[in-house]
């Protein structure tokens, strides 16, 4: 009996997701040294029908940065209207950041990313969508820590400054995290202690600086 076109249709959209699959792994292993020919070999299907689903490599792994990088703010105007203190918040986006460097999953999306900021020769529509969720980020966390400042829970100075901070040190985090994956979820810091760059001093620490 002949297949329906519905049936065809949930055919051709498993093996599109199984190749994208394959080459998120293929990708976050080689870069953008691989191959469509690797991805074909990870995915265990023919290289013909690699091409019948996508052009080349760079078609590939576009629509891998796509997913892995939404195009909407959604996800970071929810952190910020969520329930509690903006400190409490900030915690919440740091402590998601740290402790994504350590999962399999986000780790090869990191990888991803830094393939594709790294890539000679991006699409320019991607350079875009990446720089965009990066504003958004800086923009999220420097609307958190001004709001926590305001309550006292965030160190007082410049809050350009701060987020400068953050930023280089989350970056760093996920440069150690990408070179050494064993050595990073053996040693993974708590998201605490970045944050105790940004909380303001206690009387009892004040005293001592002073002294």
């Amino acid at each position: 009996m002949p297949r329906t076109p519905e049936a065809n249709q949930r055919i051709r959209e498993a093996q599109r997701a199984k190749i994208l699959e394959s080459a998120r792994s293929v990708f976050a292993r080689k870069g953008m040294e691989a191959t469509i020919t690797d991805i074909a070999a990870e995915a265990q299907i023919s290289l013909g029908l690699a091409y019948r689903y996508f052009a080349d490599k760079e078609a590939i792994f576009s629509e891998l940065v796509k997913q892995t990088v939404p195009d909407d703010s959604a996800g970071f105007q929810k952190l910020v209207e969520m329930p509690g203190t903006p400190g409490e918040r900030l915690a919440t986006l740091i402590s998601s950041i740290v402790g994504a460097r350590g999962q399999r999953e986000p780790l090869e999306a990191h990888q991803l990313l830094h393939h594709a900021l790294n890539a000679n020769a991006m699409p320019e529509e991607i350079r875009e969508l990446l720089g965009k969720r990066y504003q958004m980020l800086l923009a999220t966390m420097r609307q958190l820590i001004v709001e926590g400042q305001a309550t006292g829970e965030v160190a007082p100075g410049d809050p350009d400054q701060l987020v400068a901070v953050m930023s280089a040190c989350l970056d760093g985090l996920t440069r150690w995290a990408l070179r050494d994956p064993e050595q990073f979820r053996t040693y993974v810091p708590d998201a605490q202690i970045v944050l105790r760059l940004f909380q303001p001093l206690t009387d009892e620490k004040k005293a001592s600086e002073q002294s």
